[in-house]
């Protein structure tokens, strides 16, 4: 089992990038798989959960070139894939194993779906039941509440659907679906989740259009669509966001992440860290791949408690964990509400960020949907946490916040379990290691 050590009291300064967008990524590759022609993806995430969406499709018949630098896409066409040999194991990734299941609902054949211990215990129910609505044949685990999944490709037919979470996961997996449905798909969610899919829908002018808070789809498009020839993946704002605490809590750091995409579905982070007092500046906007694009400058800053309601949760739901280190650092009180889906991420990370916060000081108690936190800053200073002995507890998310907390502490903390940061961010610890050689 691997651990990381970090070492406190330098500050962060430097410019770095950060891996591709893990949720572009997977999105990229799937659509562009079932273009017609070469399409080649720059820039992409290379952590596990986006190698195994990856391998999931070469494993469909689609001819996948991989380099360090981009990936060479041979589509296959809208009817274009084919039956795996064996089961498609998605690994750590649910937003793999979801889209996938949309995908593989419309087809002529076979699959099985599966993953690692921890996908085998998040619902699958939230895609499955919407999924058997247009007619799909999906067996698995307490009756397609959980992961294996055996899915059986039927013709589906278009659903009004109207979601009662706002999950980009689920909006994605049924987007996929309807693509091979016949007739008009349309869904509908409580608020805005991130919108990766219907940019990239529009990106490769695929018929969605939205009425209000509705997506409209005509499926089985009598004309499918190209592979662009380049397709550029911004920088991953959740993975960035590390840096942005890091940089804001560490007094003196002063860092610049280069080429990050900030669309406004997933920027809860940056208003809530401006909220409570960041100093964060984005420079040198663009666009990439029909997504806004940004340079961000990030100084040290002293923070304070705020209070985050259901509003701002599908924008920062990968964000929270790291944000709880924030909070935990900053003066006062940081209550968190209407963040229930915590609970079946990679962990429950309202109970393992409580676990890991207390044994670094912190008093910080879990609700059924939410937290409070009380933080250890005071007059205007933030504060510093307990070096500990801290556990992933096989999320990457947890054990990259527990490492950018330990630079607050006055002597070392050490991180078990951190294989898991190879799923999203294999180059985390490099990274935070050149910021920290540069403050010499």
């Amino acid at each position: 089992m691997a651990s990381l050590s970090i070492t406190p009291g330098k500050p962060l300064r430097g410019t770095i990038s950060v891996p591709g967008d893990k949720s572009i990524t997977h999105r990229a590759i799937i659509l562009t798989a079932l273009a017609e022609g070469v399409g080649r993806i720059k820039s992409y995430c290379r952590g596990e959960d986006c190698l195994n969406t990856m391998r999931a499709m070469r494993a469909l018949g689609v001819t996948i070139d991989e380099t360090v630098d981009e990936l060479r896409v041979q589509g296959k066409g809208l009817w274009g894939l084919s039956e795996p040999g064996g089961i498609v194991d998605c690994g750590n990734s649910g937003t793999g194993i979801r889209l996938l299941a949309g995908l593989l609902a419309g087809q002529d054949f076979f699959t099985v779906l599966t993953g690692d211990a921890s996908i085998r215990r998040r619902p699958m129910g939230r895609i499955v039941k919407p999924l058997r609505e247009m007619g799909a044949a999906i067996a698995g685990r307490k009756g397609g509440e959980l992961a294996p999944l055996a899915v059986t490709g039927t013709t589906l037919r278009a659903i009004d659907y109207a979601s009662p979470v706002a999950s980009a996961q689920i909006k994605s997996s049924l987007l996929l679906a309807a693509l091979f449905a016949k007739g008009t798909t349309r869904l509908s969610e409580p608020r805005l989740s991130r919108d990766h899919t219907e940019r990239l829908f529009r990106f490769y002018d695929l018929p969605l259009t939205r009425e209000g808070t509705t997506l409209l789809l005509e499926g089985r498009p009598s004309v499918g669509w190209t592979a662009v020839p380049e397709l550029t993946v911004p920088g991953d704002l959740s993975a960035a966001a590390f840096f942005i605490v890091g940089a804001t809590i560490v007094p003196g750091s002063d860092v610049t992440i280069t080429g990050v995409g900030v669309n406004p579905t997933r920027t809860g982070l940056l208003e809530i860290m401006g909220r409570m007092g960041a100093d964060i500046q984005l420079l040198n906007r663009r666009e990439e791949a029909g997504e806004p694009v940004a340079d961000l400058r990030v100084k040290s800053a002293p923070l304070r408690g705020v209070t985050i309601g259901p509003e701002l949760i599908p924008q920062t739901i990968d964000e929270f964990p790291i944000l709880c280190v924030a909070a935990a650092v900053a003066e006062g009180e940081t209550v968190v509400t209407g963040a229930e889906e915590l609970r079946v991420k990679e962990s429950d990370r309202i109970a393992t960020m409580a676990a890991e916060l207390r044994a670094m000081g912190t008093q910080m108690t879990e609700k059924p949907d939410g937290m409070v936190i009380q933080g250890l800053g005071r007059s205007g200073e933030n504060g510093r946490l307990t070096a500990a002995h801290g556990q992933s507890h096989g999320d990457h998310r947890v054990a990259m916040s527990i490492a950018i907390g330990g630079l607050t502490a006055s002597t070392e903390t050490v991180v078990s379990g951190t294989d898991c940061i190879e799923t999203s961010f294999p180059d985390f610890h490099r990274k935070l290691l050149d910021l920290l050689t540069e403050s010499r």
